[in-house]
């Protein structure tokens, strides 16, 4: 019997729905327990969510923990200073502070002295320190050396504050031995930076156009702020005070330069003591260079003898002229002080600062076409 569509029996789909579901189920099923055993490559998956071991510090290279102790032994000795001056408002009449630029400095001894570079505070008459625990103190300026680029400034403060850092030697050191660098580059407080001693026996030029000698070259980052402050070497011993840099813009480059501990030790406690370098002299007065050079001489013309001088002790002679001016005796020629050249007054005097009051050095000199020699003992600066 044939029955038109609308008239098909509805009882006769129902076998054909539960077969379809059941199928449905049976795959769900096969599909979930594929799924499963994978479920931690799922991209849902954090495998950070899971506990890991912790590895110990303990386990860091040696070279590390070395640089970690040096650090924590010389950071409460490095200090951070600002430069400012007070102004007035042209129209309020207050007062206000203007930055005039910072830097940084290590603590000298317990009575709060401070060594730092002469071209961080030159710019006072105001300096700020802030010592590692942040607290500020005015500063005063004690004296400094323009030669060298030094300077000492004094903090009023319990003395068991301070942590003065330990002094080293820097005759011994050698090309490619280890050194780090604290200070506070660009403001940012007690930064550690590593390197080596790139090189020694270097030049540089102090704030006063003066030469620096046996100046130290570092790889370890100097940059602003950095100046001032402390070079180290792996035993955390003071080896040089961070000076300069060689950059074209301004930022460090891996060449920089440090003034020598052994120049800080020679020349800080005479700062502390007068308030400047008493410079060794012989007691001579010259004539310019270029009056020297005018006369085909190489070396340092005697103008003048002091009266009652250790060159006058010593036997040397300066230049006589006649009434009307004619050259009647030509002043000795300074060519040597204890084996150095003398070339011209700048070596003379870089010679002398080598020096100190009483040494007795060795002057060769021409006189009279002859080389001869006189043991003059120092004297100091009036």
């Amino acid at each position: 019997m044939y029955l038109p569509d609308n008239e098909i029996p509805r009882a006769s789909s129902r076998p054909n729905l539960f077969l379809m579901l059941g199928v449905w189920v049976v795959a769900f099923v096969l599909v979930w327990n594929w799924i499963r055993p994978n479920a931690s490559q799922s991209p849902l998956h954090n495998p950070l969510a899971e506990p890991r071991a912790v590895t110990p510090r303990g386990d860091l290279a040696a070279d590390e923990q070395a640089a970690i102790e040096v650090f924590k032994e010389a950071s409460p000795s490095v200090v951070f200073i600002n430069t400012s001056e007070v102004a007035r408002d042209a129209f309020s009449l207050n007062l206000f502070e203007i930055p005039r630029g910072s830097g940084s400095g290590f603590m000298y001894d317990r009575d709060g002295h401070i060594v730092t570079n002469l071209h961080v505070i030159q710019e006072g008459p105001r300096w700020t320190v802030t010592l590692a625990d942040q607290s500020r103190l005015d500063a005063r300026l004690v004296g400094a050396a323009p030669d060298k680029d030094l300077a000492v400034l004094k903090i009023d403060v319990d003395p068991s504050v301070l942590k003065p850092i330990a002094l080293g030697t820097s005759s011994d050191l050698q090309v490619g031995q280890k050194v780090f660098a604290i200070g506070n580059p660009f403001g940012l407080d007690r930064s550690l930076t590593t390197g080596v001693v790139s090189a020694l026996g270097r030049e540089i030029h102090s704030v006063n156009g003066r030469k620096i000698e046996d100046v130290i070259q570092t790889d370890a980052a100097i940059n602003p702020g950095n100046s001032g402050g402390p070079l180290l070497d792996s035993a955390g011993r003071l080896i040089g005070v961070n000076t300069q840099i060689a950059s074209t813009s301004g930022a460090s480059a891996g060449i920089g330069f440090a003034i020598p501990v052994d120049t800080v030790i020679r020349v800080v406690p005479e700062i502390i003591r007068h308030g400047r370098v008493v410079r060794p002299r012989l007691g001579v007065v010259v004539w310019p260079d270029g009056v020297t050079r005018q006369a085909s001489l190489k070396g340092v013309l005697i103008r003048e003898v002091s009266p009652n001088s250790a060159a006058e002790r010593a036997g040397l002679r300066g230049t006589l002229m006649t009434r009307n001016g004619d050259l009647r005796q030509l002043g000795d020629l300074i060519l040597k002080i204890n084996d150095r050249p003398i070339d011209d007054q700048n070596a003379l005097l870089d010679v002398l600062a080598q020096f100190n009051v009483g040494d007795e050095v060795t002057v060769t000199f021409l006189r009279d076409r002859q080389q001869q020699t006189a043991a003059v003992r120092l004297q100091g600066a009036e």
